[in-house]
């Protein structure tokens, strides 16, 4: 009597958090559903990759996955808190330079380009997930600065919903102060639950672009996937993006598989002063949807990128292997394939055109 009553109760709250809480944001609409069967990557309801590529993990890759990432890891995580270079909010609102860039660690940027401030990936929660219950927290205490202290932001970039890219509590606290949000098709729906009014949404398909205040913001392809619930896998887009000035063209690589995309990207956009590429969180088991490190170094090649830097690490851990070896990986063949990258500290400004050093391998000091 008492298991079946712990059991029923157990199902009654997870069936309330999945329907009341606000992390989980909302499907798009059907009138919305309208507008995606014209894009060229809708079918069947949802949105799907080029060659529809899929993750290809049976029953058997799940268990051998699940008992990886709750045995032994080691290294996994630092051994002790990740420090962070901290930034003052005037020195940003009072920033004239060239074209920077501030790392939050993982995929999360603060861009400054001709007198704008952009945010990338704004997650800046503690645990990339609904619950805190459910996933294990940020490397560093702090933040290069609390986003109660950042200026006004006039715009965000948003990759994908998945909630290490789009964290509701960020969005909570940064709405207020941003104009406007650049998405991917349909996760202004996540965004309009939210409190954001639809005015300052501009959702995009792939090859897409959109004039932003001088700036070119252009949707381009990944090979990834979306949903925040249990049921709305691929209801949503997922891309990259290319962000153009007068002098600059940046880009962003979002979540993304290794695939013939980016080399479509470098011939219709490129080449690229820098590039932000995902490195980190892979496994061989989801490698259709995570880069290997090696193949990082060969998308940077592809997209015809000057400098690459890894993103996607450094923040929370979300895959097995130890903390440390995707930029590790990366840096051995970028050698070798004689690309530039560099590995900033979080919170270190990367200030394009200009010619820097970063201290080399920083994250050793924290294992």
């Amino acid at each position: 009597m008492f298991i079946g009553g712990f059991i029923l109760l157990l199902a009654v709250a997870i069936f309330l958090f999945l329907n009341l809480s606000p992390e989980f944001g909302a499907s798009p609409s059907k009138s919305q559903w309208e507008v995606f069967k014209k894009s060229e990557n809708y079918r069947d309801g949802v949105f799907i990759n080029n060659g529809d590529v899929k993750m290809n993990m049976g029953f058997n890759d799940m268990m051998k996955s699940l008992k990886g990432f709750f045995g032994p890891q080691p290294n996994s995580m630092p051994g002790k808190n990740v420090t962070v270079q901290s930034i003052d909010s005037l020195e940003i609102v009072h920033y004239r330079g060239a074209t920077r860039l501030i790392w939050f660690g993982h995929s999360a940027f603060l861009l400054q380009i001709e007198g704008k401030q952009i945010l990338i990936d704004p997650m800046f929660g503690a645990v990339p997930a609904p619950a805190s219950f459910l996933g294990s927290r940020r490397f560093s205490a702090n933040l290069p600065i609390e986003v109660e202290k950042l200026p006004k932001i006039d715009a965000v970039i948003l990759s994908h919903d998945h909630y290490d890219h789009l964290d509701y509590g960020s969005i909570q606290l940064l709405k207020d102060k941003v104009g406007m949000f650049y998405v991917p098709l349909g996760v202004g729906s996540h965004l309009e639950e939210w409190g954001i009014e639809s005015n300052r949404i501009v959702e995009l398909d792939w090859w897409q672009e959109i004039d932003f205040e001088g700036l070119n913001l252009k949707c381009a392809p990944a090979q990834h996937f979306s949903g925040r619930g249990l049921a709305d896998r691929g209801k949503t887009l997922w891309s990259s993006w290319v962000i153009q000035s007068r002098n600059e063209n940046i880009f962003f690589s979002g979540d993304s598989g290794y695939g013939p995309h980016f080399k479509e990207i470098g011939e219709k956009y490129g080449p690229f002063d820098f590039a932000m590429m995902e490195c980190g969180q892979y496994n061989e088991l989801w490698k259709e949807i995570h880069m290997m490190p090696e193949e990082t170094a060969q998308a940077g090649i592809d997209v015809r990128a000057e400098t690459i830097m890894p993103i996607h690490w450094g923040a929370f851990k979300l895959a097995m292997h130890p903390w440390t070896e995707p930029v590790e990986r990366l840096s051995k063949k970028a050698k070798a394939l004689q690309i530039h990258m560099i590995a900033p500290r979080i919170g270190e400004s990367i200030v394009l055109g200009k010619v820097q050093s970063f201290d080399v391998d920083w994250w050793t000091e924290f294992n």
